[in-house]
């Protein structure tokens, strides 16, 4: 209560309680109204400001997106391929020197308990191929002609694309599936009995053409003939350089440990032993140091951002000095001043967030299904980026609106 004293006619002092008025306080939603008042009145600055923060995130959850999206390609393709395939190849002598597998590594290995399936290829030397006999020495096209078992398909988890795989007549015969590189080198789209190439001096007929294989990409930019077939028509030594192994997921690792010895028992320090999948995983957590990068490029974009919306605030308090003079003028506080800019620039900040979380769904969405992935954005990646935007913004919009409390009316009026 306030207290008021006067004087009657008569000279006598007289006291009056009067209800002391108390400043109006802002709600919720006139909170909001009054802080968009400044992006209704200036919309193509609001836009052009919002547009500097949507950028930035939208940069920072397409990143995150297409990495996750990847990654659960990559997850998908492994468990339909399974992560126990691990592959035996020769390695070097104490001399240096290449070393050989035995012959009888691949039933050697075969006998190992948890094996389930076992399949080799071999390295056939001097054996180019070409489309025509017409092409020049030279213009190999980089396809390498392997040796294939006919277990092969089964045991690295690969599909025809076109004809068929080996069998046991065709593998006795000029008979070559292409992998799907070479094939795409070869200018060929399709198998036949009529669809032929120069092999080795002789001519093959491509029976079959295979599909990508992720675990043995050295497939796909190879021409497959048969074991019996390479050793009668190419002078294949009959030694397997790369020997394919599947085992019982729950053995992988106790398998992995005793293929060198079975392999090549006497001398087993010159095998080498690899898990394809483990390739892949190293190749996911390349896309992910990179990612960081491209994160830490989105974080710029977005402090960029947040710097234009600070610049856009500070304009818009010494455009609007005499707002906010008749503001104070009419009873509006200090603090009511300070929580209408701040207002503004986080509602400025949330509609750029909202914006480029939404375009960066959308970049997303478009680059995972040009490559066929799921689409998947994390969910953090959403709600990250627009609590980004509100302390980009919160800060930002912090030295405006208390410079904008700090006018006295006078000033601002003047």
């Amino acid at each position: 209560m306030a207290v008021d004293t006067r004087h009657d006619r008569r000279g006598l002092t007289v006291v009056e309680n009067r209800p002391r008025l108390a400043p109006a306080r802002l709600r919720p939603a006139d909170v909001l109204r009054v802080g968009g008042v400044g992006l209704r009145t200036r919309p193509l600055r609001a836009f052009l400001s919002a547009l500097g923060i949507a950028i930035g995130i939208a940069a920072m959850v397409a990143v995150v997106g297409i990495s996750s999206s990847s990654r659960a390609d990559l997850d998908r393709t492994l468990d339909r391929l399974g992560t126990n395939l691990l592959t035996v190849a020769p390695g070097s002598t104490l001399f240096g020197d290449q070393a050989r597998l035995p012959m009888e590594s691949v039933p050697m290995i075969g006998r190992i308990g948890p094996v389930t399936g076992v399949a080799a290829t071999g390295q056939v030397p001097d054996a180019p191929v070409y489309r025509s006999d017409r092409i020049p020495a030279g213009e190999t096209g980089g396809i390498a002609t392997r040796a294939a078992q006919l277990g092969l398909l089964d045991t690295v988890g690969a599909t025809v694309r076109s004809g068929t795989w080996l069998n046991q007549a065709t593998e006795r015969y000029p008979a070559v599936v292409l992998g799907d590189a070479a094939a795409r080198r070869l200018g060929l789209g399709a198998a036949g009995p009529d669809v032929q190439v120069h092999l080795g001096g002789r001519w093959f007929t491509v029976v079959g053409i295979l599909a990508p294989a992720p675990l043995a990409p050295e497939l796909d930019g190879s021409a497959l003939v048969g074991w019996p077939a390479a050793e009668a028509y190419l002078g294949f030594d009959g030694h397997p350089t790369t020997v394919y192994t599947r085992s019982r997921e729950a053995s992988v690792e106790a398998v992995r440990s005793v293929l060198g010895a079975t392999a090549n028992p006497e001398a087993p320090n010159e095998v080498e032993v690899s898990r394809p999948s483990d390739a892949l995983a190293a190749a996911a957590a390349t896309d992910e140091a990179f990612t960081g990068l491209l994160l830490g490029l989105g974080a710029v974009a977005l402090l960029v951002g947040g710097v234009g919306v600070a610049n856009t605030m500070v304009i818009s308090v010494l455009e609007r000095r005499a707002e906010i003079g008749l503001r104070r003028s009419l009873g509006a506080t200090r603090g009511q001043v300070r929580t209408q800019f701040l207002a503004e620039s986080l509602l400025l900040s949330a509609l750029g967030g909202a914006g480029g979380v939404l375009l960066g769904i959308l970049v997303t969405a478009g680059y995972a299904l040009s490559q066929g992935w799921p689409t998947v954005v994390p969910a953090w990646a959403m709600v990250g980026g627009v609590a980004a935007t509100l302390v980009i913004g919160g800060c930002a919009g912090l030295y405006p609106a208390v410079r904008a409390a700090r006018l006295a009316p006078t000033e601002a009026l003047a």
